[in-house]
Order: C-alpha cells, then structure tokens, then sequence
C-alpha cells in the first residue's frame, strides 16, 4: 500500500508541514477585528423637523480613535444635489459653536464652508469634539422640502499619518408648511 503523502506531491507536502509548523508555534496569520476608522465623523440633529422660520441645530462630533494627537482637521459641508435642486428652499448658518468643557465656545473657523479649524485642534487619542451649527431656514421658504448635507473631512495626526473620509451624510431635516 502506498503512502498517502506520496500521492500529493514533495510540494504540497513541504507546504502542509510548514503550515503545521507555524501553527504550532502561533505564527500563522490569523484573522483579526477591523481596525476602527482612524478619525470618526457623526452627525446629529436636535430636531428631525422645523417650519419656515424655524432653526435646526446640526452638530458634528469628531471622534480620534488613534493612539496618537490629531493635529489638523480639514472638513468641508455642503448641501446635496437634492436640496440645491430646490429653488423654493432657503436656509443658511447662523451660528457655530464648539462645545468645550467649561462651555459652548464660538467657531474659530471660517464658517460651514471649512469647519476643520473649529474642532480646536488638538484632540487627544479616544477623545472627541462636537461643532453644533444653527440652521435657520427662512420665514418665506418653500415647504414639504428636505434640507440634506454631505461632509468631506482630512485628518492629520502626530505620527504623521492622515486619514481622509466622506462622503458623510447628515440626517435630512423635513422642513414642514406650518
């Protein structure tokens, strides 16, 4: 009778027994957990709806789940295609702020159009920064609308590594006739 190892090959027995090897001595590679994104962006609202006249406060929490400092945070808001599409709709920002530990803090940044600067930079590994912008949406403005956004956003941290993420979407806020 003839051996079974014979029958496969100096090769594919060369590679059973290294594989054997290494797991004996744990150096087989193993599969591991996902890796959680290196700089997380949420968004919330405190209101799913307004009227005419009404305000939204949309806040962005920025979440460092590196072992390291984020230095630099780049992050752009812009409206969907879908809402831009709508020339009854009119809304605009009226505030920001950066919620701090002794308090609510205006934006440093340039506004909704860049809010990287107001995350106040750095943000230390695990913690995060929340930016809360007021939506006002105008006494005249159309009704039975979506107001809807996108982010982009780049991250730079001390170890000089990046990490850029996007689209993100924001809840849509329903702007209802009232």
């Amino acid at each position: 009778m003839r051996s079974p190892l014979r029958r496969l090959g100096p090769a594919t027995v060369l590679a059973t027994v290294l594989a054997f090897v290494l797991a004996l001595f744990g150096m087989a590679p193993q599969a591991t957990a996902a890796d959680p994104a290196p700089a997380e962006l949420t968004f919330t609202a405190d209101a799913a709806t307004t009227t005419p006249g009404g305000t939204v406060q949309l806040s962005m929490t920025l979440t460092n789940n590196r072992t390291y400092d984020v230095w630099f945070v780049y992050q752009t808001i812009d409206p969907t295609w879908l809402t831009t599409q709508r020339p009854d709709l009119k809304y605009s920002f009226t505030g920001c702020a950066l919620a701090t530990a002794a308090g609510s803090t205006p934006c440093a940044g340039t506004g909704p159009a860049d809010l990287g600067a107001n995350y106040g930079a750095t943000v230390p590994p695990g913690q995060s920064r929340t930016v809360t912008l007021t939506l006002q949406v105008a006494p005249d403005s159309g009704c039975n609308g979506n107001i809807g956004f996108y982010s982009y956003y780049y991250a730079e941290f001390s170890d000089s590594e990046s990490a850029g993420g996007g689209p993100v979407y924001t809840p849509e806020t329903r702007v209802l006739c009232a």
